[in-house]
């Protein structure tokens, strides 16, 4: 007897359904009736965010969300009230912002007038009208919120962060990229220095400063006094920060990342004192950092020998500091030396017989290498990325005509 697809019991649709992209999961449900009900079956968009342009009313968008059990909501471009999203989705875990310039203190305002407990996830970065008010809601009425994107939001100040400091406690995520008023105050807040006024957001577990010009060595006796959860720390283009503040940073025990990019002040000494503590980093960060150099390399490792990431770019290193660090990098699988033009094809040969777990490498600018130095890479066992600038090669094989792709390198 031959089976019909139409025989199939909606639930095994729902399975069939479920490995479609979003633009397939509307489309079958155009078909006929039965693939429409099954398609709205809520294991099908399990995850899935909605996209959606707010320009005109439409009765039927918010109850065709919350049949297929959609919780996750990005706004592309608002013309219409946020009022309108929140009142359409009571459920909503997951609202996305990010880029609706035109949002105000006020019409986030009206918006948020009750609490939300479902809210976990908010994100209004590029947000530029959005201050200190606004985070002074977000504290009242979404007190589960666990991550919080707030960069590009350059005109929240420390008064904001005491707001989040006092409200938001399970916030695990928190992003001030380029929040250029946000000082050592404010960053204290938030570890909890300032008990009497609030309490702090002590489960931080990724925090995100990157060019917030005002933080100095400060901020990071702060962190490393109140934020012991944290995992992930980005201080990027801080250049207010030195080599003095990684003595802090050096006793935190959970942190697995570090990024120090273009942190001018970082020297030698800096990454002699986050060797020299208790730190277990996979990931660290110190690329354009110009007073970093061979000596790094051997603080590395002596005591960062666990790092599975290291991004070195453009920083005053050589074969020599190579040589320094490869024997004792067993974990290392990323490595990114672009523009690091002292090193030659010793240092890539250094790499290739010990670095052996390596599966990318950036060599964009390193104008000494050949092709010579190149081959000895590309046997690398677990290579599947090595980028030389514009050209990318991946699943690496072999490296073919290395004066077709690198017509600027030695030879």
């Amino acid at each position: 007897m031959e089976i019909h697809v139409s025989s199939l019991f909606p639930e095994i649709l729902a399975m069939i359904f479920n490995y479609l992209d979003v633009k397939g999961k509307g489309r079958v449900a155009q078909v006929c009736t039965a693939w429409r009900d099954a398609s709205y079956h809520k294991s099908v968009w399990r995850g899935v965010e909605a996209k959606l342009h707010l320009r005109r009313a439409n009765p039927s968008l918010f109850p065709s969300l919350q049949t297929r059990g959609i919780k996750k909501v990005q706004i592309l471009s608002l013309r219409r009230s946020l009022s309108y999203v929140i009142q359409g989705m009571p459920n909503i875990e997951s609202l996305n912002l990010s880029g609706c310039y035109n949002l105000t203190d006020n019409g986030l305002g009206h918006a948020f007038v009750q609490d939300i407990p479902s809210l976990r996830i908010l994100n209004l970065s590029l947000c530029k009208q959005i201050t200190d008010s606004s985070l002074g809601r977000i504290a009242q009425y979404l007190k589960n919120l666990e991550l919080l994107d707030l960069g590009g939001c350059s005109n929240i100040t420390n008064t904001g962060l005491l707001l989040v400091a006092w409200g938001l406690h399970n916030l695990k995520s928190l992003n001030l990229r380029s929040c250029r008023h946000v000082s050592d105050v404010g960053i204290g807040h938030l570890a909890g220095m300032t008990r009497s006024a609030a309490e702090g957001c002590l489960s931080l577990e990724h925090l995100t400063l990157q060019d917030c010009q005002k933080l100095t060595d400060l901020s990071l006796k702060h962190i490393s006094k109140g934020l012991n959860k944290l995992k992930v720390l980005n201080l990027s283009f801080c250049g207010g920060i030195s080599d003095a503040g990684m003595i802090h940073l050096s006793h935190m025990t959970q942190l697995w990342t570090l990024n120090l990019r273009s942190c001018d002040n970082i020297s030698d000494t800096g990454i002699m004192h986050l060797s020299m503590g208790a730190l277990r980093l996979y990931g660290l960060d110190v690329s354009f950092c110009d007073k970093v150099g061979d000596q790094s390399l051997a603080y590395i490792a002596q005591g960062l020998y666990q790092l599975k990431s290291l991004s070195l770019c453009s920083c005053h290193i050589s074969d020599d500091g190579i040589n320094r660090m490869v024997r004792q990098m067993h974990e290392l699988k990323t490595l990114n030396i672009g523009q690091c033009v002292r090193i030659t094809d010793k240092g890539l040969e250094l790499i290739a017989d010990h670095l052996t777990q390596l599966t990318g490498i950036d060599l964009y600018g390193c104008t000494k290498i050949t092709k010579r130095g190149l081959e000895r890479i590309t046997q690398l066992p677990c290579l599947k990325v090595l980028n030389l600038g514009l050209w990318q090669m991946t699943e690496v094989k072999g490296l073919g005509d290395a004066s077709e792709i690198l017509p600027c390198y030695a030879s």
